[in-house]
């Protein structure tokens, strides 16, 4: 329903995708952003584009989808820093890598698989190349901050308002719907408001008495000075992963979510580098620069929260801890079932409800 006014709380990948899909359908969007464009959560991802293993194929599928709708985004919004280099995986046991390339394969990835000759062709500067790797060609990268920022200003083209610096304190409730949003400066009312502020929405939602198995572990990254080309493709090692992004920088964690900084993270960052400089032919040369810590909105079984609760109207939940993945099917999907009541089947599996604790 084009002219429907709805709030989007939170202005990470997730938001932003929402907002501008909303805007483009012609939705009144008011997106509302406690600290600055681009959240927390997005600012410190690896930022991989994948549909990689230990997932059902439900969950497959929804991930290959997404990785369709950036293409589509990509050639919509211009300044989102897509990258489609590939991935070169060797970060399992020679058998388990083996049945991930049987399964995905007959799913319809399209993996190759690769001897250590082929690793290299792939990605010369590796130092301690493996005897056996899957490279998925398909698979691709974004810079995340860039690409937030890209969707919001293509909203705020729009028609969108994006409110920065503006916390929300709770949520205003009426007669058992969610009617808007508390600010310091009084209520912001609308027809729909959705939720998607990364490690706050538990918080949120709490607001107004509802209680979500939500986590929010810390991952850290190690970004490193600029440089020039390295890494031709993204890298999945036992020992590290790590990407190069548009300005050079090498950014890695210990897997796809970051190293556990725990309890010493100037620490943990100097010895997750070295073992980038150990990694890549090329890395002893560049400093490290800086690390980052971020908090990933993890839901209890590790899939997605996206749709209404069951007994809040005027309110829509969308928590998941592959935001970069999947930002723009959601985008898409709930944009569809927000103004036009249609669920698409690929989400039918992740409603919020299935993770409400009891009371």
């Amino acid at each position: 329903m084009a002219g429907k006014r709805v709030i989007v709380v939170g202005a990470g990948i997730i938001g932003a995708s929402i907002a501008w899909h909303l805007a483009k359908a012609g939705a009144e969007v008011t997106v509302i952003e406690a600290g600055q464009p681009g959240g927390v959560a997005t600012r410190n991802s690896w930022a991989w584009i994948n549909a990689s293993w230990g997932n059902p194929e439900i969950y497959f599928r929804l991930r290959t989808r997404s990785m369709a709708e950036w293409r589509r985004i990509d050639r919509e919004v211009p300044g989102l820093e897509v990258s489609w280099c590939g991935g070169l995986t060797w970060d399992l046991p020679p058998d388990q890598l083996e049945a991930y390339a049987v399964e995905h394969s007959a799913w319809g990835y399209g993996i190759k698989r690769v001897d250590r000759a082929g690793a290299l062709r792939i990605e010369p500067n590796i130092k301690q190349p493996p005897d056996f790797a899957l490279h998925v060609p398909e698979e691709g990268k974004v810079e995340p901050l860039a690409a937030a920022l890209a969707l919001l200003a293509g909203a705020e083209a729009l028609g969108a308002t994006v409110l920065r610096g503006s916390p929300v304190k709770w949520l205003e409730e009426k007669h058992g719907r969610v009617v808007g949003v508390c600010l310091n400066d009084g209520v912001l009312h609308a027809d729909e408001v959705v939720i998607a502020a990364g490690a706050e929405s538990g918080a949120l939602l709490g607001s107004i008495g509802l209680s979500y198995d939500i986590g929010a572990p810390a991952g850290l990254l190690v970004h490193s000075k600029p440089a020039g080309e390295i890494l031709h493709t993204l890298l999945q090692t036992p020992e590290v992963h790590v990407r190069q992004t548009s300005e050079g920088r090498l950014v890695a964690g210990a897997d796809f979510a970051g190293t556990d900084p725990a309890d010493d993270p100037r620490g943990a960052a100097a010895a997750l580098y070295q073992k980038v400089q150990d990694m890549v032919v090329g890395a002893e040369q560049v400093e490290l620069d800086f690390h980052t810590v971020g908090f990933r909105p993890t839901p209890g079984d590790g899939f997605p929260m996206i749709g209404r609760p069951q007994d809040r109207e005027g309110l829509y939940i969308t928590v998941m801890h592959s935001g970069i993945t999947l930002a723009p099917a959601v985008g898409l999907f709930a944009t569809a079932e927000l103004l036009d009541g249609k669920r698409d089947p690929l989400i039918a599996a992740y409603p919020p409800d299935r993770l409400l604790k009891a009371k």
